[in-house]
């Protein structure tokens, strides 16, 4: 019911948002006498400031057509090299790229945002590596006949996904998918699997929450299991492809993500209807960038979700030695030639600080020189991922461990 509710809200928003657009560019008209006198420049930058806040948005694309290295600039090739019902493998190449050039896979948060949220993490990292992503898809897109999808599946999606790639690839978990890439890597390594990455780095990640918990953990913990299935979970309405699948919307987790940082969101807003009063429209458009992206989300499993909140944000599976991969105990110890970087901000308030770091602790199967750990000064949880200091700062410490890492150079010193 509160699908469908949401779905009848929608429509009213886009017939008030096209309303809103169409008066806007009517009073910004040069020919326009009243857009530039007495309240107009004002009601109209705060009709555009609404329009963009309530527009219907879908799935954005990576849009990354070139990358600029060393002063040269080159042409992006962004291809689907892997399908499979609920994500695709995206691989990103250009031709400055030499032949032995590192392959990166980034496995990305199946949280309620796109892949694309990850667009600055690529576009750097493409710099210097050969990078593929996991390209997760919105649940209520994926039919009933596909089954389910869970925490194993992503576990086996990850491992799949390393496979195509080959050996000798490195891996890097950006927040939640920390914990199955964890796993992931553990199984492969119980099993010898060739195709096992040569590093992981993980950032952000929920690995021990028990450690510098947050207001995110501190709701999973307050609240018993029957609450998030009671008042969390919906089933997709009939007119999409997934009618019938139970989902944890986007539109819900939207919600909470806004209401985390509500007067961030609302300053942000102001301060792009100012910029848009004073004509400022360069600053404002940096503003409706960024929530392009932010306001785009989709649905994921309900059992993927509900296994995750119990697993990671309640009973503390992994870091108890209890997660469980088809049956089988997963066991970090096994961990013994993949190099292990984990990546924390100071100011992250969603992974808090020491939750990643615990990673290091759980793999007594690795030496010290395989583990490293960094906690960056005055950086949110985005900023570890994305922006200035991301690019400039904790983008090159990941390359330099790789480099450090790669199977082919540990061989040769061997």
């Amino acid at each position: 019911m509160l699908y469908s509710l949401y779905e009848i809200q929608q429509a009213w928003r886009a017939s008030a948002t096209t309303m809103a657009s169409v008066t806007a560019e009517w009073l910004n008209h040069p020919k326009n006498p009243m857009g530039s006198i007495g309240m107009g420049p004002s009601i109209s930058s705060a009709l555009e400031v609404f329009a963009h806040a309530a527009e219907p948005r879908g799935k954005p694309v990576f849009g990354i057509p070139t990358v600029t290295v060393d002063g040269k600039t080159h042409d992006v090739t962004e291809a689907d090299v892997l399908f499979r019902p609920f994500g695709n493998l995206k691989r990103f190449t250009h031709g400055g790229l030499p032949s032995d050039a590192p392959r990166l896979l980034i496995v990305a948060p199946m949280s309620g945002h796109y892949a694309t949220l990850l667009r600055g993490t690529v576009e750097r990292m493409l710099h210097g590596a050969e990078v593929y992503i996991t390209d997760w898809a919105d649940a209520k897109l994926v039919p009933m006949s596909e089954g389910l999808f869970d925490l194993d599946d992503y576990i086996d999606y990850v491992i799949e996904f390393l496979e195509h790639i080959g050996p000798g690839a490195h891996m890097m978990a950006v927040c939640q998918p920390s914990v199955p890439a964890f796993a992931a890597t553990a199984v492969m390594a119980e099993k010898d699997n060739p195709c096992r990455p040569a590093t992981l780095t993980m950032m952000g990640g929920p690995i021990d929450t028990r450690e510098g918990p947050t207001e995110v953990n501190e709701m999973a913990v307050g609240r018993p299991m029957h609450w998030f299935k009671q008042y969390l979970i919906q089933t997709v309405p009939m007119h999409y492809p997934g009618a019938g699948r139970e989902v944890y919307p986007g539109f819900l987790q939207l919600s909470g993500f806004m209401s985390m940082n509500l007067s961030n969101h609302l300053m942000s807003h102001y301060g792009m209807f100012k910029h848009l009063v004073a004509g400022d429209g360069e600053s404002a458009d940096a503003t409706k960038t960024f929530y392009d992206e932010y306001l785009s989300v989709c649905d994921m499993t309900a059992e993927f979700y509900l296994q995750t909140v119990n697993a990671v944000f309640k009973e503390y599976l992994l870091p108890r030695g209890l997660l469980t991969h088809r049956g089988s105990k997963i066991d970090l110890g096994k961990i013994h030639d993949t190099a292990l970087l984990c990546i924390e901000g100071e100011r992250d308030d969603i992974s808090g600080v020491g939750q990643t770091r615990s990673a290091l602790k759980l793999t007594p199967g690795l030496d010290d020189d395989l583990k490293k750990y960094h906690l960056h000064p005055d950086v949110g949880h985005y900023g570890i991922f994305n922006g200035s200091k991301w690019r400039g700062q904790i983008a090159p410490i990941v390359e330099q461990w790789m480099a450090d890492h790669s199977r082919a150079r540990l061989k040769a010193v061997a």
